[in-house]
C-alpha cells in the first residue's frame, strides 16, 4: 500500500507490522504522542492508523484508557481459521480451473502467467528463507502466497475476501512460524501441483487440509476448539 498525502496508510502498514511481529507485544499501551516520536511523524497521521488498527482488530481503544495493542482471542482466531479453510479451498479450486484453461490455451494470457511466475518466485523465496533458517521471513511470504493464488483464481470476490483477512492471518502465521513455519511452507508446493495440474477437486481438499493443519497447530499451542 502506498503512503497517502498525508503519510497515513504508510504509518499504518509499519505500526500493523511491528504488532505482527511482536515488536509492539499484546497488551502494550500506546499512545499517539509516543507513536509519533517512535516513527518520526506528526500525532495526525497516527491517530488515523489507529482509527484503522481499531477497525481492523489489531488496537483496542478505550474512553480515558487510550489504547493498548489487542490479543488474539482462541475462539476468534478458530473462527478466523474456519471462515479461512472456506475461501482458500475455493480460490484453489477456481485457480485449477484457470490453470486447466491456461494450458490448454491456443493464446496464452500474459497476465496470468506473469501471476504464475510470481507465485513460483515466492515458493523459491520461501524455500531458501526455510533452508536459511530465516523463518521471520515466512509470515510475509505466505501471505502474498494465498494472495498468489487468488489472483491465479481470477475471482475479485475471492481476492477480496482473502486480502480482508490477510493482516490476520500473517498475525496468526508470526506467533506459530517456529513451531509450523517449515512444515507449513512445504504444503504449498502440494498446492500449486494440484493447481498446475489442473485437479481442481484436489486443490481444493489439499488448500482445506493445509489451513485445518495450521488450525490444529495454532490452537494445540495456544488453546483448544469450542468443538
Amino acid at each position: 500500500m502506498q503512503p497517502g498525502a498525508d503519510g497515513t496508510p504508510g504509518i499504518q502498514d509499519s505500526i500493523r507490522r511491528d504488532i505482527i511481529f511482536g515488536r509492539i507485544p499484546p497488551g502494550t499501551r500506546i499512545t499517539e504522542a509516543s507513536l509519533a516520536g517512535t516513527y518520526g511523524i506528526s500525532r495526525v497521521p497516527v491517530r488515523e492508523a489507529l482509527r484503522a488498527l481499531e477497525a481492523e482488530g489489531f488496537v483496542e481503544s478505550r474512553p480515558y484508557a487510550g489504547s493498548t495493542v489487542s490479543q488474539i482471542p482462541v475462539d476468534e482466531a478458530d473462527d478466523l481459521f474456519a471462515v479461512r479453510a472456506v475461501v482458500e479451498a475455493a480460490t484453489a479450486r477456481r485457480a485449477a480451473e484457470r490453470a486447466a484453461r491456461q494450458f490448454a490455451a491456443d493464446v496464452p494470457d500474459d497476465k496470468w502467467w506473469g501471476t504464475r511466475r510470481e507465485v513460483a518466485r515466492i515458493l523459491d523465496a520461501g524455500d531458501t528463507a526455510v533452508a536459511d533458517g530465516l523463518l521471520d521471513l515466512l509470515p510475509d511470504l505466505n501471505v502474498r502466497f494465498h494472495l498468489g493464488v487468488a489472483a491465479l483464481a481470477q475471482s475479485r470476490s475471492l481476492t477480496a475476501l482473502l486480502r480482508q483477512l490477510s493482516g490476520k492471518i500473517e498475525w496468526l502465521y508470526a506467533t506459530d512460524v517456529d513451531h509450523r513455519g517449515k512444515d507449513s511452507w512445504g504444503e504449498h508446493r502440494q498446492v500449486m501441483a494440484a493447481i498446475d495440474a489442473g485437479t481442481a477437486g484436489t486443490a481444493a481438499q489439499l488448500m482445506e487440509a493445509h489451513v485445518q493443519q495450521s488450525r490444529a497447530g495454532y490452537l494445540s499451542r495456544f488453546g483448544t476448539s469450542r468443538g
